[in-house]
């Protein structure tokens, strides 16, 4: 497939940007005049469906590769930006066949067919092939949680190396502190437990009472079960499974039932953003250790979808970067984290050393930037360039009227080089989409407290619950 991007990353010329590819794509099947109609539909475990309509070529010759790579990459975004368990591929049956074998336990997408299917949803992932007529019927749910401010609340978020705890009162910190911790590495989830109950017990001594709590975390999380979390991931899954899923349901009872929320952090950070900006249709992306994401839609809710975009592809090219993780090419933790800092680093022609750990390899690179380095520079513009054509691929996706953009990454005269070079990539390839989305980076009173009072608004208050008094 011929792309023709009008910018090249300085420090990875070979970027086929996704989004460029699928529009070459579609305009190939609508020039063909022999459209044939393609629906992709997920079910998720609480009974919502999605559903993405396209089209293909008609499936034979030398349009079964192009098909074969359009909808396998289609379903790996739809499965991390969506979820689901239960795949419907209303179409042409050899495309449904061919997606079968490939998320399939021995097939070439075993972790997702595995991380999707058995972590998240806890059964197999199930690929079905129906005709388009007979496509599942949309039945999409958001949740209306958060902006609840009334009352004596406490918001906590947790991260791999500390625990972020506020006391809030109407909607006003009046307490917050972090607390360092290492829970990645801890087997016994007494620790983890101990270490949350504490800081909760800490903010709480500053309130003349505990009314909700709320909180972030990254990770997969159902009804406030957690599925999936890399801050319990060495936890025998036996101890996973007795103890550490239900968590927060164990703590909840520990402070007598009051109402009690948690939710990934991306999601909260989007909300977060959502509330500072009195607007919606946000986005929220971080460029951290990985990448995180949220959303929250036009109306103000937060959906039911996975939003992991660190594993939706944003890179087509065959020998694209392969994450370590899922063993998949170019996909998004690779383009904007501190992964893809490392990654650049070579090209860039700065050697730091293989044993100096990627959090301090960004610290150095941001070092040299804020000494004007030239090395330094072209790493952030290359990863502005990245962004600049991601912006557009998510757009595909999501309805977006402003894109938040936080995390260690975008720290520093660095990230005001990523937004400037994606704006510029976004004004010259894609006018439509920077006349219509806002970009905004929070300041840090606003990534301190306001991360802080979204976790904290997440519960409601009913007037008849009885609340937690401090002794």
């Amino acid at each position: 497939m011929v792309t023709s991007p009008k910018f090249h990353p300085v420090l990875d010329p070979e970027f086929i940007p996704a989004v460029l590819w699928n529009r070459a794509y579609r305009t190939k099947v609508l020039e063909s005049g022999r459209a044939q109609n393609l629906a992709i539909a997920l079910e998720r475990g609480d009974g919502s469906v999605s559903v993405y309509r396209s089209a293909t070529l008609p499936h034979q010759g030398a349009n079964i590769a192009l098909n074969q790579r359009y909808t396998e990459r289609l379903l790996k975004f739809l499965l991390w930006q969506k979820g689901g368990y239960l795949v419907t591929i209303a179409g042409d049956p050899g495309i449904a066949e061919y997606l079968r074998r490939t998320y399939a336990p021995q097939g070439e997408r075993a972790f997702d067919w595995k991380f999707i299917g058995q972590s998240v949803h806890g059964r197999p992932l199930t690929i079905q092939t129906a005709s388009f007529e007979s496509t599942p019927a949309e039945r999409e749910t958001a949740t209306p949680l958060g902006r609840h401010l009334d009352g004596c609340r406490i918001g906590f978020d947790l991260g791999a190396s500390d625990r972020k705890c506020a006391a809030v009162l109407d909607g006003e910190v009046i307490f917050s502190e972090e607390i360092a911790w290492d829970p990645s590495v801890q087997s016994d989830p007494q620790y983890h437990f101990d270490g949350i109950h504490d800081s909760l017990k800490r903010a709480a001594s500053r309130l003349p009472r505990v009314d909700a709590i709320g909180g972030s975390s990254a990770g997969v999380y159902v009804n406030n079960e957690i599925r999936v979390a890399s801050l319990f991931r060495a936890v025998p899954q036996h101890l996973f499974d007795t103890r550490v899923r239900r968590l927060f349901f164990e703590l909840k009872d520990a402070w007598g039932g009051i109402p009690f929320q948690v939710v990934n952090d991306g999601e909260v950070t989007a909300l977060a953003g959502s509330m500072a900006l009195n607007d919606n249709a946000v986005l929220g992306i971080a460029m951290g250790s990985s990448l995180a994401a949220g959303y929250v839609t036009p109306q103000g809710n937060i959906t039911t979808w996975l939003n992991e975009l660190a594993f939706t592809p944003v890179d087509y090219r065959e020998n694209a970067p392969v994450d370590e993780w899922s063993g998949d090419p170019g996909v998004g933790a690779q383009y904007f984290s501190q992964q893809a800092v490392g990654r650049l680093l070579a090209p860039a022609g700065i050697d730091l050393g293989s044993d100096m750990p990627l959090p301090r390899k960004l610290i150095e690179v941001q070092n040299l930037i804020a000494a004007g380095d030239p090395r330094a520079r072209k790493i952030y513009e290359t990863i502005g360039v990245y962004l600049g054509y991601n912006i557009a691929h998510y757009a595909d996706f999501y309805e977006i009227r402003n894109l938040l953009v936080l995390g260690r990454v975008m720290s520093g005269p660095g990230g005001d080089l990523i937004l400037a070079t994606a704006g510029q990539v976004l004004n010259e390839e894609f006018p439509e989409l920077a006349e219509q989305i806002r970009f905004h980076i929070p300041g840090e009173k606003e990534k301190r407290h306001g991360q802080a009072v979204a976790a904290a608004s997440l519960p409601s208050i009913q007037k008849q619950e009885t609340r937690h008094a401090i002794s």
